[in-house]
């Protein structure tokens, strides 16, 4: 027994979900705490975070393709180990250039006219953008593409890590934040940075060891499919006679030669067709994503992120609004983990006994059915849906008649996140509470009960859902594709929550926030109707007809229409 606990623990795959616990902890620390060194740098305002949020996304939707493409070509060790590098030395970075800014700001401030603590703040924005597209690059690589070789043919060992992996997200979705948290309010902000900027050092070496230690237990990540040249397919297209035909038009090379893959051609490229290189890499990757057998359900998953019904900010502020304290948020967020664990769960028994893409199916109808709460809940006492207020209505003069916002130097300033942001982000200052006179009335909870509790009880059904879908992609598309196909994946991901922000700023007020809940679930339907056309495209008659799949069948062994490949 303690040599199979030994092995076990000295295995790739712990290694990797060591790695990628380490990884995430990092990432999501530090995605918490920027935004709050953003809002304290800036006295209190959303604008830094706002082109921050910006920024990233921005970012991922137009380059996700490029990225994904670099990923494909070149070596799996190389792409894994430059990610970690760049990733981890731009947060270390922007956490020194954050502590500096800390430490002199009032000098800053008089230096240049300003100008020079302005031209930080754009560093700032830079360098974490820089960090989140290298963290992109890191998902892609190890997620989408080692993750499926470390499991090798197994599908069923496959789903348990795609699982696993997503045990850890949920876990450190809210330890993390909670104890970056706690070092920023009994030190502060500066120490924060000092905190990360050490923890990045320190988890980059050891996950750059672990990669190393996952890549030498592996070797078939040595090998890589890599794309032919398009001069290259013209030859063989040409010679249809000849026996020696690629299978898709993908050969098979040793990694070590993929960096030194250069025909003699493209030393000969002109200026032109390199500046052009980007834009048509961009154009065919996202000609390559609608041209998957499974591009409907990549869409249908890219549409669950049209939604306000998440624990982000949007729906977080709304909460504040109708009465709920942080105490009781922090439960309800500590529930929403528990069920999505609980949905990691459901997906691979489901998957074991319905086969993958009828879990797909039945976590949909799971997940639409729960969100059914939300949309009542809008029609329910103590909801302040109200159409006829304008989004903009008194929203300058509500915010010039209160008192201003505290200063960072203040005590009060670590209350910001508990009181005026939320409201800010709902276009509403909630009346102070050393003013018994001006405490609001309260708000029924009937709504807002509902409203939770329908997004609480619908994260079972949403990540057992994106762990269908990130299976599909990692069994579907082949070896050469997949760093582009998911970073086109990434990028309407990405494009999608950008316009569920956008609608909220075009509709601010809590008084419309009941329309932006009916909208998300329509958005959710519609999700889950491209998934169902998927299904029955591939199924066909065999849609509803569960059995249990052969756990051992290749991922590429037949036609993802067959049966068999579920």
């Amino acid at each position: 027994h303690l040599g199979s606990v030994i092995a076990y623990f000295t295995s790739a795959k712990f290694l990797l979900y060591l790695g990628h616990a380490l990884s995430t902890w990092g990432d999501r620390m530090w995605h918490f705490a920027v935004s709050v060194f953003l809002v304290e740098l800036y006295g209190n305002s959303l604008l830094l975070t706002a082109v921050y949020g910006l920024v990233v996304a921005g970012s991922v939707l137009l380059l996700g393709a490029l990225i994904g493409d670099w990923v494909d070509k070149n070596s799996r060790l190389k792409v894994a180990q430059t990610s970690l590098v760049v990733q981890n030395s731009s947060v270390i970075l922007c956490g020194i250039i954050l502590m500096i800014i800390f430490l002199f700001k009032t000098q800053l401030l008089t230096l240049y006219h300003g100008w020079l603590l302005t031209l930080c703040y754009i560093l700032v924005i830079t360098i974490a953008n820089i960090a989140n597209l290298a963290s992109t690059a890191t998902a892609i690589t190890i997620q989408r593409d080692w993750i499926v070789v470390v499991a090798g043919e197994d599908r069923s060992k496959l789903a348990d890590m795609n699982a696993t992996i997503r045990r850890i997200d949920q876990l450190t979705n809210i330890l993390a934040p909670m104890a970056v948290g706690q070092i920023m309010t009994f030190g502060s902000p500066m120490i924060g940075c000092g905190f990360i900027s050490g923890w990045n050092l320190m988890s980059m070496c050891v996950e750059y060891l672990l990669l190393w230690k996952v890549y030498q237990k592996t070797p078939t990540l040595a090998h890589k499919s890599a794309k032919v040249e398009a001069s290259e397919l013209k030859q063989l297209n040409v010679k249809k006679e000849s026996d020696t035909k690629p299978a898709e038009g993908v050969q098979l090379i040793i990694e070590k030669d993929v960096a030194g893959f250069e025909p003699q051609a493209e030393k000969e490229v002109g200026c032109a067709a390199r500046i052009a290189e980007p834009f048509i890499t961009f154009r065919d990757g996202w000609v390559a994503y609608y041209n998957q057998p499974v591009f409907l359900a990549g869409m249908g998953l890219a549409f669950l992120y049209m939604t306000v019904l998440g624990f982000d900010c949007i729906t977080t502020g709304y909460a504040y609004t109708q009465g709920l304290s942080g105490s009781v948020l922090s439960l309800l967020m500590g529930a929403s983990a528990v069920t999505g664990i609980m949905g990691t769960v459901a997906f691979t028994w489901l998957r074991r006994k319905c086969g993958l893409i009828r879990t797909g199916l039945i976590s949909g109808v799971a997940q639409f059915s729960c969100l059914i709460l939300c949309a009542i809940s809008v029609f329910m006492p103590g909801s302040p849906m109200d159409l006829t207020v304008s989004p903009f209505a008194d929203m300058s003069a509500r915010l010039f008649e209160n008192e201003p916002l505290p200063t960072i130097a203040s005590p009060e300033s670590e209350m910001i996140f508990t009181t005026a942001i939320p409201n800010l982000l709902n276009g509403s200052i909630a009346p102070s509470n050393n003013d018994p006179e001006m405490s609001p009335e309260p708000v029924p909870l009937i709504s807002v009960s509902l409203l939770f509790a329908g997004v609480i009880a619908a994260r079972v059904g949403l990540w057992s859902f994106d762990l269908t879908v990130t299976q599909l992609l990692q069994e579907n598309v082949i070896e050469s594709e997949r760093g582009i196909i998911n970073g086109v994946q990434n990028s309407m991901n990405y494009l999608l929550d950008l316009l569920h922000f956008i609608m909220v700023i075009l509709a601010p007020n809590p008084e419309a926030f009941g329309l932006l809940v009916l909208i998300s679930v329509s958005f959710v339907a519609m999700g889950h109707i491209m998934y169902f056309r998927f299904a029955q495209k591939s199924l066909g008659k065999q849609l509803f007809v569960c059995h249990t799949p052969d756990p051992k069948a290749t991922p590429d062994s037949s036609p993802p229409g067959n049966t068999s490949t579920v």
